[in-house]
Formats: C-alpha cells, structure tokens, sequence
C-alpha cells in the first residue's frame, strides 16, 4: 500500500508467466503494486545524441568481421547503420556475438560510447538481435533474457529519450525488469488521487507513479518530490494519529507533594543538577501534572544524567501513591538501575521500595516480586520483558519508563501501559542515550515530545579516541602496552569483541588475554552466559575484582564504572556508529583521562574505515548521529530488512528533505483534524504492514 493506493493483482495478470515467477523470485515482486513502487536506481540517455557517454541505438548490421588477439581470443567487430549514423561495436572473447551479429540482422546495442577521429565505437555493449525470417531474438550481456520483449524493445528506444536502470539481481538484468514496468504500466488504468485533491505543487499520483519510472522533459524530480511527500505524510498520518489517541486517554494528574520523598531526595543530591536536567525535568513534571498522559522522549548523551531525572519524576509519583515501572532491554541493565537507584535512595529514601523482576529469577523470588507488585507493596518496579507478561498485575501504575526505547516495539510499551487502574493510562517517559537527529526524532518519534540533554554534568572526562590498524603489528603492540598501564596503575579496561566463537571471538581473546596478562584477573562476559553468570562477572568488574573484561556488547548500555578508564573494539568496523559511541561512553565516567582504541581490519579508503574516522573525530553524539545517518540508508537507521517488498523508506531522504517533511506533518495534523477516520482507514493497513514505525 501507498498512501491508501493499492493494486494486489498479481504480476501474472499482466505479464508473461515465465516473467512474472522471476520477479517473484529473485526481488520478491509479487504485484502491481510490488512492481511499481520498485523505483529506478538512476536514468539512462537512449537519445539519438552521438555525443552520448553511453549511447542506445538500433539497425542492420552493415557488415561484421572476426578475428583473433593476440592472446588467441575471439574479437568481433560490426558496422551498423543507426539512427545516430554508422556505429561501429567490438566484442571480446566474442563467441556469441560472432555467431549472432552478422551482416544484414537487426540489432539493438547499448553500452559506453568511445568517441575517436574514426566516429563513434561501442566497447562490449550488451544486444538483441532482432527476430527474422531466419532468425529468433537472441540477447547478450543485460539484455541477455529479454527474448521475451524483442518486438516490443525497438517501440520503447525509439519512444523514450530516458531509459529507466534498476537495482538489479544476477538472472535479472535491468533490461528485463524495465521491460516487465513498462509493460505493466501501459496496462494499469490511471492511478486514482489517495488525497481526494493533488497537494498544492506537487504532480498528480499517477504522473508521479510513471514519472519515476519514465521522467518526462522535466526530469525525475517532481516525481520523486511528490514519492517523497507521500512517504513523509504517511508518517505523519500515523503519528498525528497516535498523538490523537493520546489526547483521548484519561491519566492520574501527578501533583508535587511537599516534604514527600522528591524533596528528600533533591536536598541530598550530592551534586546541583545541570541547567539541562533541570530545564528537562521540568518540562516532564509539566506533563505529569495534566490529566492527559504524557508521552515524551527523553534523550541524552552518555552519561547526561538522564537516569536521576528519570528518578525525580518517578518520586513524584510514589509521593502521590503511584507506581512506577522502569523497563530496560537486559538483564544486566535491569540490575544495574536497581542496584544504582538503590544506592542513590539510600540515604534519604530507604522507605521507598524498589523491585526487580526479570525472566532468570528464581521461582520463590519472582512470586514475592509479583505479590509485591499487585498489592502495592513496591513502590518502584524495574525489569525487563518479563513485565509485560499477562500475569504481572499493579496495584496502581502511574508511570512507565521504557530505557532505550529503540530495543522495543510500540506494541510491547503499549501493552505495559494497558496495566493501568480504573481506565487510567500511565504515563510514559522513554529514554535514550543514542541522539536523535531531528528529521528522525519528528517523523519516527513524532508521536512524541521530545527533551533533549546536551553536554555532560561537571567532573565528566572526555575520551581520547584513536584507531589501530590491524595491518600494523607496532601500533596493536603498543594498544596492549597501554592495557598494561592502565591496570597496573589500578584501573580497568573493557575489551569488545565482535562476536562470541569463532577466531577473534570472545573466547578465544580471552583465553589470549588470560595468558598474556598472567599477573591481572582476567573475566569474559557474553550474552549466552545465564542471567547469574553474567551478574557474577559484572558484580566482580565493579567491585574491581576484575582488571580486565573479555565482552561482547552486553555492556553497551547503562554499565557504569568509574574506575574503568580504557575501552579496546575489536574489529570496530563491524560495528554502527551509534553502537561505537555508546561503547566508548563505558569510560571516563570517574575522575581519569580516559582512552578508546578502535582497532580495524578496514580497507584504506572504504567507506568502514570513513565512518571510524568520523567516531574518531567526533566526541559529540548528536553530531555523530547525523553523520551515521548520512552515511547509512534510511531503512537502516529505522530498523527494516531490505527486501523489496519491506516498509522501509523509500525515496524520502531525511537528512535533506526536512522542509518537506515539515510541511507534510502540518498537512496530516490538519487532515486528523479535519476528517479523522478518513486518516485513519488510509494508513491503517500500511501501518500494519510496515516495521519501522515499531522503532525496534
């Protein structure tokens, strides 16, 4: 579905069999619709231009000759009287081309175009030779399998000016697949307007839908402006929607309560909150104070202070009787924010009773933790998905925090905040540590509003970043030199690997490192490790019984340990950009100069080896995060797969489309407005369709 078009018949309705099932097979086209909305990778010129850099021509061949190369392989040379003039073609390793272009046949060639005193020579071009009286269609190079089409490809040359170039497979060439559009175009009646009336500017829904595959004189940009629009309101339908939703909701109003704990608490901080903490936590007790749940995102850099502000807001709500339930991605987060919101209530707070429910507990524990939970006895409740099982019931929920909000799907927060009391919706709080660029934060977050934390509180480090070639032995010594002073000096190093088997796995670098630092102690930490063997070992690092961690990402996020000063990625090129920077953020969180090495087996000049310099450079997340933007695809950053048939994004480009994007969520706040169940029967099955709205 686009934007409330859809055409399901199959491809086989339209085209030959035999094409259709290629379609299906090797790019998952399964539709009309499938097909259609597969857009063009870029645009060839089939003009009658001789001075092309790639030329397209069709005539009878004038006359053909073969000989042998030097290195005694066949080479095939032909004249060929076309539109454009004679053309003159050579093949190498000429086999079919000698046995099929031959003087007096029908050809179509087209290929790169090298321009010399003796006219124009096409170099290896791909061709069909047209079917005669005694001969069949035959096809070489991409335009071999388009038998099929031969009456029908001379038409389209001579009639298009542009020629469409596809994403294509190996047995489906981009001839074939231009073909299978064209042919089905011309079948397809014109498009119907999803919107009722064409938007101010823009092409009508069918112009664009064939402009894309076929750009008029105008080129292919009013097309894929109008592509563009439809994809960046579909967005802002479904998350006009939701904030629509939202408003319809009834929450429990959080009052500030005097002398209640918030206060206690605020007094004993050992440290004045940040103007960013404090412009955020008030902009979160704003909404928590009206009658409407809230719905905000709340983002930070590592090591912001996002979590003590999460803590404030959940204090207000004990203050007022409320429950509140902080739900991470992994076990080990989970622990460490009880573990770490324990410490910090401690002093002030000990009354307030905290929680922890996750699926490796023992039986006896998680049924004290559920009776705890369901007659009000705990005050804050902190896990993970074992929260959202059916059988976890709240005396009275008022707030729910999701941490990194991108680990979960809207459906799995949602069905946390279904447990409210008496119809009442929670309140919801989300928090991440990976910057959001904006495009993304108003269309893939746009359902809601946003606090951002910039900077870090006082005391913090910076993180000296550098990379270590693995082609250079010096520079990997010197890395395990540096390991060595760090923890003989009294700190602790985290070592990451990409993977847990395997050469360059956790196991085997552990087992390295255990021998090669005899007198240090030496743990690994994996995620197939059981829920206790990962707490043992991460109880240990912390309590600094371990100088050196062997680890895969597990502690990606929410591992705090002041006295960790250095992290080493192994081949850090099979990591994102965000996922670096977040690792880096494991260290210069106590009082030392801290240090990151990224060691890489990435080639000089490739794009891998680009975006490592990028982490390199930039200690600024949200700067980093538009460059991880820039250099990846869009789907990417959302979290789809990249079949052909996916919801990823498809022409929208939301580093550079902002305005767009801007005035396409004015139109769908408008049209919510205005005809609300129209909005909502248009992107209904879409939004069932598509993964990346999930933000998982």
């Amino acid at each position: 579905m686009f934007l409330g078009w859809r055409d399901q018949r199959p491809l086989s309705d339209l085209l030959p069999a035999k094409e259709a099932k290629l379609l299906d097979r090797k790019l998952e086209l399964k539709t009309v619709e499938d097909l259609l909305l597969y857009f063009p990778r870029g645009w060839t010129d089939s003009s009658q231009s001789p001075d092309s850099e790639h030329l397209t021509c069709m005539g009878r061949i004038l006359h053909s000759h073969t000989r042998y190369g030097h290195r005694g392989g066949k080479v095939h040379e032909i004249a060929v009287q076309c539109p454009q003039g004679v053309i003159r073609a050579v093949f190498f390793r000429a086999q079919l081309p000698s046995q099929v272009l031959v003087k007096d046949r029908v050809a179509l060639l087209s290929g790169k175009a090298e321009h010399g005193l003796h006219g124009v020579r096409l170099l290896h071009p791909d061709f069909l030779v047209m079917p005669g009286p005694h001969n069949s269609a035959i096809g070489g190079g991409q335009l071999a399998g388009t038998n099929a089409y031969a009456k029908k490809l001379p038409e389209i040359v001579e009639k298009y000016p542009v020629l469409p170039i596809y994403p294509a497979k190996k047995g489906l060439n981009s001839w074939r697949i231009m073909m299978a559009v064209l042919t089905v175009l011309e079948k397809v009646p014109p498009i119907p307007e999803p919107l009722r009336r064409v938007p101010r500017g823009m092409l009508s829904m069918d112009r664009a839908i064939r402009g894309m595959h076929i750009p008029g004189p105008e080129g292919s940009e009013p097309a894929a402006r109008r592509m563009k629009y439809n994809e960046a309101l579909t967005l802002g339908l479904v998350m006009a929607l939701r904030r629509a939703d939202t408003e319809t909701r009834k929450a429990p109003p959080i009052p500030r309560v005097a002398g209640g704990a918030y206060d206690r608490q605020m007094e004993s901080l050992p440290f004045e909150f940040t103007n960013e903490q404090q412009r955020c936590l008030r902009e979160i007790e704003s909404d928590l104070a009206r009658n409407r749940p809230m719905s905000r995102l709340l983002q930070g850099e590592v090591g912001s202070g996002k979590t003590v502000v999460a803590l404030m807001a959940m204090l207000r709500c004990v203050d007022d009787g409320k429950q509140c339930v902080l739900l991470a991605p992994t076990e080990v987060l989970a622990a460490q924010h009880a573990s770490s919101i324990k410490m910090m209530l401690a002093r002030e707070n000990s009354n307030v009773k905290v929680t922890l429910l996750t699926g490796s507990m023992q039986t006896a524990k998680k049924k004290q933790s559920l009776l705890d939970i369901v007659t009000g006895e705990s005050h804050i409740v902190i896990g993970t998905h074992a929260l959202i099982q059916k059988n976890v019931e709240f005396y009275d929920l008022g707030l729910v925090i999701v941490d990194e909000q991108h680990r979960f799907g809207v459906e799995q927060r949602d069905r946390l905040r279904a447990k409210g009391r008496d119809g009442m919706t929670p309140h919801l709080l989300v928090m991440t540590a990976t910057p959001i660029p904006r495009t993304v934060a108003i269309t893939v977050f746009g359902d809601l509003a946003v606090s951002t934390m910039r900077g870090l509180p006082k005391g913090r480090q910076t993180i000296q970043t550098a990379l270590v070639p693995d082609n250079k032995p010096a520079w990997k010594a010197r890395a395990r030199q540096r390991m060595y002073e760090e923890m003989r000096d009294g700190r602790q190093v985290y070592l990451v690997c990409p993977r847990i088997h395997n050469a360059g796995g956790v196991l085997e670098v552990g087992e390295y490192m255990k021998e090669y630092f005899k007198e240090f102690n030496v743990g690994i930490l994996h995620g197939q490790m059981t829920g206790e063997e990962k707490d043992e070992i991460m109880g240990k690092f912390v309590a600094g019984d371990i100088n050196l961690l062997v680890s895969t990402t597990v502690i990606e996020v929410g591992v705090d340990v002041a006295n960790a000063s250095m992290i080493v990625i192994r081949e850090a090129e099979s990591f994102g950009v965000s996922q670096l920077h977040q690792l880096r953020g494991r260290v210069g969180r106590g009082t030392h100069k801290s240090l990151c090495l990224l060691h890489t087996k990435a080639e000089p000049g490739s794009p891998a080896l680009m975006r490592l310099q990028q982490v390199a450079e930039h200690d600024n997340g949200f700067k980093l995060a538009e460059v991880d933007l820039a250099m990846r695809r869009e789907g990417d950053v959302l979290g789809t797969s990249q079949s052909g048939t996916d919801g990823k994004l498809k022409t929208l480009n939301l580093l550079e489309d902002y305005n767009l994007i801007m005035q396409a969520n004015r139109d769908a706040e408008l049209l919510v407005k205005t005809d609300r169940g129209w909005a909502a029967a248009t992107v209904r099955d879409y939004e069932e369709r598509t993964t990346y709205l999930e933000k998982s």
